[in-house]
């Protein structure tokens, strides 16, 4: 039953992105960041810059409160937006922000989880089960199983120990899964190498990962786990969309950030970002997208050919 429930959904995404069109209007979205462990001023713009040289995105941008700050007057109005991205890792939101949070995510909202926004937030159970996989911030075999890749399987592995960790930042190669007819991943290759970032590994969680999109190889001579490790997947949680993605590590500057300036990340955020607000995708492979042998850079956040 689960197979013929994969091939129909599988159908159906093709279907929903030859019936998709160019959006007439931007997407209207916000980016909710201003606390975090990772240099957040360069990754909120980096993104911002992503989306909106598109053509295809409106980004508004929330800021928070800094780090202790009072954070009761912090506030969305996610009734306004087609799409949240999360670049946030810091102190609770307020109860009103939570609870507005909740109800966009249950009414189906478009939600993209980005890098470090899945160290936030330990103890709120309604947002670890809509990241579906997260680390540090405490979490252990009580957050829920380790999740990896292994004989062609996602396993579950209920074994003790701390959620959370990364080797030493380099290039890899991510390797495409289950994801193959998905909206996102239609025209990728199989296989491609990201630029210089962090590989998250040992991550775990209570959530459900819905199509499993790209792993990367945790390598142990680099610090990492020595697994397959599960980088970005969609998270199946009602009618929301919800995109996670654990890549682009943001670099001490927008010139100096070669995570973030891979066309490959560059590429999925944007088919993600229309996957999430609008269900389909209407962008075609860029010709500068990185293959199995060699990263490929955009230091201006857009393909080449875009003007401003």
């Amino acid at each position: 039953m689960r197979k013929i429930c994969r091939v129909l959904l599988s159908g159906l995404s093709v279907l929903c992105l030859a019936a998709c069109s160019h959006p007439s209007q931007p997407i209207q979205g916000v980016i909710i960041t201003g606390q975090n462990n990772h240099n957040w001023p360069v990754s909120s713009e980096a993104i911002r810059l992503t989306l909106e040289q598109s053509g295809l995105f409106a980004m508004d941008v929330a800021v928070s409160p800094a780090a202790g700050e009072d954070m009761a007057g912090f506030q969305v109005d996610f009734s306004r937006y087609e799409l949240v991205v999360l670049d946030y890792n810091g102190d609770p939101w307020p109860e009103p922000m939570q609870r507005a949070f909740e109800e966009y995510v249950n009414g189906g909202g478009g939600l993209i989880i980005y890098h470090a926004a899945d160290n936030a937030f330990p103890e709120w159970k309604f947002y670890n089960q809509v990241i579906a996989l997260g680390g540090w911030g405490g979490r252990n075999e009580a957050a829920g199983p380790y999740r990896y890749w292994q004989d062609g399987a996602l396993v579950r592995d209920t074994t003790a120990g701390p959620g959370g960790s990364h080797g030493k930042r380099s290039p890899y190669l991510l390797n495409l899964r289950r994801g193959k007819e998905h909206p996102i991943m239609q025209g990728l290759p199989e296989h491609w190498m990201h630029a210089k970032d962090e590989l998250y590994d040992r991550m775990r969680g209570p959530g459900e990962i819905g199509d499993l999109l790209l792993t990367g190889y945790a390598d142990p001579d680099r610090g990492g786990s020595g697994r397959e490790e599960p980088l970005v997947f969609t998270v199946q949680y009602g009618s929301a969309r919800i995109f996670h993605t654990m890549l682009g590590h943001a670099g001490t500057s927008l010139e100096d950030n070669p995570a973030m300036q891979c066309a490959g990340f560059q590429t999925l955020l944007l088919r993600a970002g229309e996957w999430c607000a609008r269900g389909c995708v209407t962008q075609d492979v860029p010709a500068d997208f990185p293959d199995a042998e060699a990263v490929s850079l955009r230091p201006a956040y857009r393909e080449p050919e875009q003007q401003f």
